[in-house]
């Protein structure tokens, strides 16, 4: 059985070599052939030239290099196009990911699951973040048709049909959380402590994780829509039962001239709540947009992987060798 890694980079040029030593150690104690797909995203601290002297030194290396950062998503699916072994593990370069783990993935893996995943407890993550972390998840599964597990990430290894499952969803806008769940197949989770590097810090602000989060949300339903008809009609209800009032009130006590506070505030809610439809209406046109335009999920400027090697979807043009 051979094993494949795939790790996306970008701007680790400080770790990178660290973590490919601590990774190697523990490859060679399976016993395993294997290989080590590193997708260098567009870095621009010399990440890359750190990936070519790993490459000189340790024949099981392979690189890919994106024309530009493409985005983590894009790196994962470069990576899981060009792995070749009967089982991929997907693992960050930063070292949050335990390289010790492997093994235990391996023994799962030999038990029959098709994907063994890797969840992270909480320690020491911050109070409101873990808060916003378990709403996040709770109402997600509230709407999402996939179900996701507080805590699990692209940390996991897949077995080849899992693999050639995720590589027949060419779809552009990639939610790989959503993704995983998606194609299903036997699964066996196990967890492992937070791990937390002191001298780095992480690049995911609140903004990013909002944009994330809403990626999710939309990925993989289309329930935002329905509840703007469902608001849209309730509004009517609520707007039909007013008028009814303003009229009998009107009949019984003679015309009075309504609140201009309220007059206001009614306007101003309900401009507001339009604006938000129009924006989760807005999301989903886009999305198709981007789909409709067929374009690659990334470019390659450089690579030491042989052509024989590449796949179908990517162009010749779209590579060189160093």
């Amino acid at each position: 059985m051979r094993l494949s890694l795939v790790v996306p980079c970008y701007n680790e040029v400080e770790v990178v070599t660290r973590f490919h030593e601590a990774l190697s150690r523990e490859l060679v104690a399976t016993g395993r052939p294997y290989e080590i797909v590193y997708v260098d995203d567009g870095s621009t601290d010399g990440t890359l030239d750190e990936l070519v002297k790993l490459a000189a030194a340790d024949e099981a290396v392979r690189y890919l290099s994106f024309s530009r950062n493409f985005g983590k998503e894009a790196a994962m699916l470069a990576g899981l196009r060009y792995a070749g072994g009967d089982a991929v593990v997907i693992m960050d370069a930063d070292l949050q990911h335990p390289p010790e783990l492997i093994g235990r993935m391996l023994e799962q893996y030999e038990r029959g699951f098709d994907q063994v995943i890797a969840r992270r407890t909480r320690t020491g993550d911050p109070a409101t973040r873990t808060l916003f972390a378990r709403t996040y998840y709770w109402l997600i599964n509230r709407w999402a048709d996939v179900e996701l597990v507080d805590g699990v990430g692209d940390f996991r290894l897949l077995s080849r049909r899992a693999v050639d499952g995720l590589l027949e969803l060419g779809e552009y806008n990639r939610f790989s959380k959503g993704l995983f769940a998606w194609i299903g197949f036997e699964s066996i989770l196990f967890e492992y402590d937070n791990v937390k590097q002191p001298d780095r810090k992480s690049r995911w602000t609140f903004r990013r994780l909002l944009e994330y989060g809403l990626d999710g949300l939309l990925s993989f339903n289309n329930r935002p829509l329905r509840l703007a008809i469902y608001v849209g009609l309730l509004l009517t209800a609520v707007a039909a039962g007013y008028a009814v009032w303003v009229i009998v009130n009107a009949v019984l006590n003679g015309v009075q001239m309504p609140g201009y506070v309220t007059l206001i505030a009614a306007i101003t809610g309900l401009g507001g709540l339009q604006m938000v439809m129009l924006g989760v209406i807005g999301e989903y046109i886009g999305r198709i947009y981007y789909e409709t335009k067929h374009r690659p999920h990334y470019l390659l400027k450089q690579s030491n992987i042989d052509p024989i090697d590449r796949p179908a979807t990517q162009t010749p043009r779209s590579r060189q060798l160093p």
